[in-house]
């Protein structure tokens, strides 16, 4: 799929973004697959929760998204909507 300029594919436990394959830990993982459902779909940080190990909350659904953006090297992919919650930027 095309996402914010960028050749984004899942595989596994990593994300291939231009072709150049990046790991990434469980939970950016699990927020980038659920994302991914519904490209350009915007989902709330309670739908997110919902996609992390138990124990989580609202903080980690911030925290996964950071390490995604950092993880993906492409900042720009998960966009966040102000007071709704963050969706996959798609072109």
């Amino acid at each position: 799929m095309k996402a914010a300029g960028h050749v984004l594919t899942l595989r596994g436990h990593a994300a291939v973004v231009d072709g150049e394959l990046r790991q990434l830990a469980p939970a950016p993982m699990a927020v980038l697959r659920a994302l991914a459902t519904s490209p350009g779909k915007v989902f709330s940080r309670t739908a997110l929760l919902r996609t992390l190990p138990r124990g989580a909350d609202e903080h980690a659904v911030e925290m996964a998204v950071a390490r995604l953006r950092v993880g993906l090297k492409a900042p720009r992919v998960v966009q966040t909507v102000v007071k709704r919650g963050y969706r996959l930027r798609v072109d």
